[in-house]
């Protein structure tokens, strides 16, 4: 997952410095990584996962113990329904029948019911079912973890960009605000034309609106950062600053945890316990109960009125004899599905082979970037240097300053470039690895 943000190198020249405040808190990476894994949103909807994936396991366990029910009904008869009997077995001619109206008109009944399953293997499976669930909970928390933790670091380092940049912006503003002071002296001294001081006039507007551009940036940036570690928006927040070296590799890279490597392993756990429900599906079902009736009868024109009550217990016994070939196909399916993940775990195992072996060479490819811009740097301000002595001198004109001075700044622009690749590729193979901490 990529960060929310990616800046165009050439964006990247400058990135800022925050104005330190005596309220604001100071934070390092470390930091911000700990106060996200707690205030994150996503993080803190991952745990809840897992929580909810328990409750669900409560209440599948909920199923093995014994169920009671009570009922009641309250029936007026306002016709009692009558049956057909032979009219003999109450002295009547043989062949011949007659209506008998059993009941009364009013009937009130109450029932308590008890249900102890005794085996069903659909509970049996939901229950292992939800454990692997639980493994896959687990293993999705950590995913989304270290997406945050990517984004976080990510963003951080971009504001890192920033603080360096603003600091060469800071001090190219300070040396070429010198020299329009000094050139002016010399305008009115009649040494140079007035065109010379507004040429580098023109490079200190030019500075002045680079660092204008990069204090919105930051402020955007900062304000992501203040959601991924749950500050408020009117939070005051400053950055150490981290240093310019070529290698930082923020865990021990020996320590990995392919965690989309355990997502399909769970999935396949899933798919072998799927097989096991659906086999144990063709299993009847055993319950026990037990129950207690009491029927009230009334006849109010006659002021009859009668209680009855009863009582059973038995067993029940469910099986499906023939499904239609449900279970069949379903059985189809779960093989169908067995391959389609050994077939994508095999492909996986392949891809994050290449996947870390070519981000730990990016490492040490953007390290070497790293190394050659800051010799750069230095030669481009040694050039500069010279150039600012011999314009002094006399020696040079104000082109020859200026295209110095560009070239100092494009130098400047490079050396933070280049180190915010480099903490990008660490971040991408850290992340590969599982290991962002």
């Amino acid at each position: 997952m990529k960060a929310i943000y990616s800046f165009p190198l050439s964006l990247i020249v400058g990135l800022f410095v925050s104005t330190n405040s005596a309220n604001a808190q100071t934070l390092d990476l470390a930091s911000c990584l700990k106060m996200a894994d707690t205030a994150n949103v996503q993080v803190r909807n991952a745990k809840l996962d897992i929580e909810i994936n328990q409750k669900q396991r409560g209440a599948y366990l909920a199923a093995r113990l014994p169920q009671v029910n009570f009922s009641a009904d309250y029936k007026y008869n306002a016709k009692i329904p009558g049956q057909v009997i032979p009219a003999e077995m109450f002295g009547g001619p043989p062949g011949s029948f007659t209506t008998v109206q059993f009941g009364v008109p009013f009937v009130l009944s109450n029932t308590v019911q008890l249900t102890q399953v005794l085996f069903n293997s659909q509970v049996n499976y939901g229950l292992a079912a939800l454990a692997v669930n639980a493994e896959i909970m687990e293993t999705q928390q950590q995913m989304t973890i270290q997406d945050v933790r990517y984004q976080v670091s990510n963003t951080y380092f971009l504001i890192q960009g920033i603080i360096k940049q603003l600091e060469f912006i800071d001090s190219n503003l300070v040396n070429t605000k010198t020299l329009i002071k000094n050139m002016e002296s010399m305008v009115q001294q009649g040494l140079v034309v007035q065109t010379e001081a507004d040429k580098l006039k023109i490079n200190e507007l030019s500075l002045e609106n680079s660092k204008a551009s990069l204090l919105a940036t930051k402020d955007q940036l900062v304000s992501l950062m203040k959601i991924y570690i749950g500050l408020p928006k009117d939070a005051n927040l400053n950055f150490e600053v981290d240093k310019l070296v070529e290698k930082t590799i923020l865990v021990d890279q020996s320590e990995t945890n392919f965690l989309a490597i355990k997502m399909l392993e769970s999935q396949k756990k899933m798919n072998a316990e799927e097989k096991k429900g659906i086999t144990m599906g063709y299993l009847p079902n055993l319950s026990f109960y037990a129950a207690y009736n009491y029927n009230v009868n009334l006849k109010p024109e006659d002021d009859f009125r009668k209680g009855i009550d009863g009582a059973f217990i038995g067993l029940r016994l469910d099986w499906s004899l023939f499904d239609g070939l449900e279970k069949y196909h379903k059985a189809k399916m779960n093989m169908l599905n067995k391959e389609k993940l050994d077939n994508q775990y095999e492909l996986l195992n392949q891809q994050l082979e290449m996947t870390v072996d070519n981000n730990r060479k990016q490492i040490d490819v953007k390290a070497g970037a790293l190394s050659v811009t800051k010799e750069q740097l230095r030669l481009a301000e040694n050039i500069y240097q010279n150039a600012v002595l011999k314009f002094k001198q006399g020696m040079s004109s104000s082109n020859d300053l200026i295209l110095a001075e560009n070239g100092l700044q494009q130098a400047q622009t490079n050396v933070v470039s280049a180190y915010i690749q480099l903490r990008q590729a660490e971040l991408e193979y850290l992340k590969s690895i599982g290991n962002i901490k």
